[in-house]
């Protein structure tokens, strides 16, 4: 019996160490079963992580050196040009506006003299609107007029034709089709 015993210590102390590998392995395998999905979709966020982060080191790694950065004397040449370059622009808009602002009070000027003669002519008892063509007509002459011409009569298209009306104003006129089959071969 004492030889049996010993057999059979011997025979537990392999079965302990091929147990501990099996319990391993059954964990593992129950563990993926149950969780695998999200197992994998932690490993996938874990590597985009990872890889952001990555490149977020490079990207503080690679710093500029003295080298690329431009020089302080080019940078202030061209922000110097740029502002006399603004300073300019500004100074040709304000030009502008400013001779918009004496077009637009000689206009008005202009206005105001034609209602002063206006009123004088019907004080005299003249017409007031002849005036107004006439000085029409010369304003017309000058590029810088507000006042438009006035519209010169044309002909209309198509005399009196109107398409709602039914009238047929010419050759062309709606047919209905044949009734009945076509006609084939």
């Amino acid at each position: 019996m004492e030889a049996e015993e010993e057999t059979t210590e011997i025979k537990n102390k392999p079965n302990l160490e091929n147990q501990g590998l099996g319990f391993l392995q059954e964990a593992v395998s129950s563990l993926a079963s149950e969780y695998g999905w999200y197992v994998l979709f932690t490993c996938i966020a874990v590597y985009f992580i990872v890889q952001l982060l990555r490149r977020k080191g490079d990207q503080t790694d690679r710093r500029q050196t003295p080298q690329d950065l431009p020089d302080k004397d080019v940078v202030v040449k061209r922000q110097a040009a740029l502002e006399a370059a603004r300073k300019r622009m500004q100074e040709e808009l304000d030009a502008k506006a400013e001779q918009y602002k004496e077009k637009q009070q000689q206009i008005a000027e202009e206005k105001r003299q034609q209602k002063i003669e206006m009123w004088d002519n019907m004080q005299q008892g003249k017409s007031y609107k002849a005036a107004t063509k006439v000085n029409n007509q010369s304003n017309s002459d000058s590029a810088s007029s507000p006042v438009s011409k006035p519209k010169s009569e044309k002909k209309p298209l198509r005399g009196g034709y109107n398409p709602l009306t039914g009238d047929s104003g010419g050759t062309c006129s709606w047919r209905p089709g044949r009734r009945g089959p076509s006609a084939g071969g």
